[in-house]
């Protein structure tokens, strides 16, 4: 398994409504997908997001395609910064 931890900063607090309009999209394409689970939290301009995934390819497959794709065009516009961590996960033997 595999999650994604995502902390973006807008650059202004007028981009929040840019970044909700854009969100409301990613998470129609994150539906859509074998997503494990999925979380985010944010106020104003911080905006934090955790995704788990089954396998490094799901993620990669989602990640370069559609709205999220879209999203990374434009993120120049939107954020003043992006911190994305990559987080292998060990599932438990029972």
């Amino acid at each position: 398994m595999k999650a994604t931890i995502t902390s973006i900063e807008l650059k202004g607090p007028l981009k929040f409504f840019a970044l909700s309009s854009t969100a409301l999209s990613i998470i129609k394409q994150l539906k859509a997908t074998n997503c494990k689970d999925f979380k985010k939290k944010g106020i104003w301009t911080k905006h934090y997001t955790m995704t788990l995934w089954n396998n490094e390819s799901e993620l990669k497959e989602f990640a370069k395609s559609g709205a999220h794709l879209d999203a990374m065009k434009k993120r120049n516009f939107l954020f003043g910064a992006a911190i994305i961590n990559f987080v292998p996960l060990r599932q438990k033997k029972v």
